[in-house]
């Protein structure tokens, strides 16, 4: 009997590391396995007589996919890309009954496999597809009896490939080479083969569902303008979007025709580009791979008469709900574009940009998370979410955290990074905001051991070095690194302990809790000098990050702030990265007016009037959209109209605006309660104030001086002084 139980508890083990039980089969063509970029038309014909109300398919595919049923599109770029955990794969979710009918169906499904490894996507090595749809009396799965055979147009375009970082190849389509209506059906176009591997076993790994919505098609639509110069047209998209571009055109057979936008590069670094080579006669085309930028350029040859160019701007499945408005109209369109960034920074990931790497840098997700909270709808937290499962689970066996995950060819950590992440501005703002716990237990044993086993401390309970990593702390000089870690690991204790006491971890609570004391007592003592903080030998001068630092940790008590306003006025080597903490600490030191000078001083240097996205780096240095730099986003919603949880989900928040000049705000953000919404008008020392509060809500509306006055649900008016 014991062995019975034994075998039993192995096999639903088994079963729980593989995954769902699937009954299809990974389809593929033979020829083309492990042949990069590489295009799969699969068909299958299908005989239902009553159709479902429901029948929702389950579908995955290394890399990318496009579904029509009965010649319609279904699924405009479905899959996400492969690296839930390493050697792991994502699957879609489709409701398909819309789409079909009584009689002979037609399932047509076009696979991209990138074959490239990058710094968002681990490739399995073999291109396949995955298809499950079983319900209602109906039941469509993958197997031999699909056509398949590989998409001739597609191959890779002529000019560089992109840089190392992309997993996506440089698309060229050839229209000579294939039927155009291949998907509507007709003659049979080859033989699909099994691939042997079962659901769940490697290559493809085990098949987690889909944790972020369906790419939201915004439809084919005309550009802003279009204009022709020489040989281009020059297309002006509304702002800088993620979309496929889309021509109709009539030419003799064999002229190339180029796709490039303003984007396919960041000075050396090549990014994504495409071309189209023609058939005979009238024709469309849309180029299915997305590109990104503020112009789409056309690069037509003689021969060939252009009728029509559109686009179609895909993206992450949200609401631009949230808002902010002030009398200040540089910190206005600041706010507009920095919520712009954002989305554009927004698919498979976050990104660091949409352009150069596609990577999911955890640095700029720390920001990138929490501006969505103010900027943004709801389902834009699953990122946030998918995130943090995928950082965690991509921990090394050492327990050390890096990014971006996924990749396959950078294993590098960059220490401080990964301790702003898992810390109070990264795993606890998603959960404090969010209200959503049920990621705690998931990540908790990596968490816990990256910060008790892979870090090591000192006789003063500092953490030391770790030196094997990239040890990047923020762009610019002058930088006191040893200064800056403490007080990151100090932040990652602080997030750590919130999240032991959510899950019961209540020995995990008091060990952190005397960690931090006795850091913040050690840090005091070695690292102040009197009139500022610095590591004991570093001959640099001060760092204003430190001193920021310092005080947005709570490791700096007030009593020291006029020390550390005094370097932070006269040291101002923080760059893009680093300036959130800088503009922070003034708020959190009761200097709202340094803060919006120092914001407004900030924002000419990465914006700019005929860019409707923000650059990575003062001055306008590398590319114009990096939602890092969209941080005053944060300090709009949570400082300047003072709204911040005080409770998870914003079941009680605080109302406590710091205003500085400003003599108008209004600023909502949307919560699962419902939005939230404050308008300011300051009259003196008075702030008149109007402040909604959803039901099942409390807000705690707080003044200068700290007092305090609770607000049930409704619109409330008031007067703050």
């Amino acid at each position: 009997m014991k062995r019975i139980i034994l075998l039993a508890a192995l096999l639903l083990a088994a079963l729980r590391l593989s995954g769902e039980e699937w009954s299809a089969h990974w389809i593929s063509r033979s020829y083309c396995a492990g042949t990069g970029n590489t295009w799969i038309a699969f068909q299958k014909k299908v005989d239902i007589k009553d159709v479902p109300a429901e029948l929702p398919a389950k579908i995955a595919a290394d890399s990318k996919y496009w579904l029509w049923i009965n010649g319609e599109m279904a699924v405009f770029e479905g899959g996400l890309k492969r690296g839930p955990a390493p050697g792991d794969g994502y699957y879609d979710t489709v409701d398909i009954a819309p789409y079909l009918k009584s009689g002979q169906n037609v399932i047509s499904v076009l696979v991209w496999y990138f074959g490239r490894n990058g710094f968002s996507h681990m490739s399995s090595g073999m291109p396949a597809l995955l298809f499950e749809a079983v319900g209602g009396g109906v039941e469509i799965l993958s197997d031999d009896t699909w056509d398949a055979c590989e998409h001739f147009a597609y191959g890779t375009a002529s000019g560089k490939s992109p840089n190392y970082r992309l997993s996506e190849s440089n698309v060229r389509y050839d229209a000579r080479k294939f039927n155009p209506d291949w998907y509507k059906g007709g003659k049979k176009i080859g033989s699909a083969f099994e691939i042997g591997v079962k659901p769940g076993d490697p290559p493809f790994g085990k098949l987690i569902p889909r944790s972020i919505p369906m790419w939201k098609d915004y439809g084919l639509r005309d550009y802003e303008s279009v204009r022709k110069s020489g040989d281009t047209l020059i297309c002006k998209l509304p702002y800088n979007a993620q979309f496929s571009a889309y021509m109709e055109l009539e030419a003799s057979a064999g002229k190339v025709i180029g796709l490039h936008t303003d984007h396919d590069s960041v000075g050396p670094e090549k990014c994504v580009h495409g071309e189209y080579v023609t058939r005979a006669g009238k024709q469309s085309y849309e180029h299915l791979p997305w590109m990104n930028g503020e112009y789409m350029y056309y690069i037509v040859p003689e021969g060939v008469t252009i009728d029509k160019v559109q686009f179609r701007e895909s993206g992450y499945d949200t609401a631009f709900s949230g808002y902010f408005r002030c009398d200040d109209p540089l910190i206005n369109e600041y706010w507009q574009k920095a919520q712009r960034t954002l989305y554009v920074c927004m698919r498979d990931t976050y990104m660091d940009c949409p352009d150069r790497e596609r990577a999911q840098w955890w640095g700029d997700e720390v920001h990138e998370l929490t501006e969505a909270f103010y900027a943004l709808s709801p389902s834009s937290w699953a990122l946030a979410r998918k995130g943090i499962l995928e950082l965690a689970n991509w921990a090394k066996p050492d327990g050390s955290m890096y990014a971006p995950v996924p990749c396959s060819n950078w294993f590098k950590e960059l220490a401080q990074q990964s301790l702003a992440s898992v810390g109070w501005f990264g795993f606890h703002n998603y959960w404090l905001y969010s209200g959503d716990d049920s990621f705690i237990g998931e990540i908790y044993p990596a968490l816990h051991k990256y910060l008790h086993e892979t870090w090591q401390v000192d006789e003063n309970d500092l953490p030391l070095e770790r030196t094997k990593g990239w040890n990047w702390a923020d762009a610019g000089r002058d930088i006191d690194k040893m200064a800056l870690l403490h007080p990151w690991y100090y932040l990652a204790l602080k997030g750590e302990q919130a999240l032991a006491g959510v899950i019961n971890k209540i020995d995990d609570v008091g060990v952190d809790e005397r960690m931090m004391e006795r850091l913040k007592e050690s840090y005091n003592n070695l690292y102040w000098t009197g009139s500022c903080y610095k590591t004991p030998g570093y001959e640099g001068p001060a760092d204003d990050r430190v001193q920021a630092l310092a005080v947005v940790s709570g490791i700096a008590d007030p009593d020291k702030y006029d020390a550390i306003m005094k370097i932070m006025e006269e040291r101002q080597e923080a760059e893009t990265y680093f300036m959130r903490y800088i503009i922070d600490a003034y708020f959190i030191m009761a200097r709202p007016d340094k803060a919006l000078e120092r914001l407004r001083a900030y924002i000419p240097s990465i914006m700019k009037s005929d860019c409707s996205t923000l650059w990575e780096h003062r001055n306008h240095k590398n590319s114009s959209n990096h939602a890092w730099s969209g941080h005053g986003i944060i300090h709009a919603g949570q400082r300047i109209a003072g709204i911040e949880p005080i409770k998870p989900g914003f079941k009680e928040f605080i109302v406590r605006p710091q205003m500085a000049s400003l003599k108008h705000v209004e600023a909502g953000l949307e919560t699962s309660y419902g939005m939230i919404e404050v308008v300011f008008d300051r009259k003196g020392k008075r702030i008149n104030a109007a402040i909604t509060v959803p039901q099942g809500t409390t807000a705690v509306v707080s003044d200068a001086r700290g007092r305090e006055q609770r607000l049930g649900s409704g619109t409330h008016r008031l007067s703050i002084r």
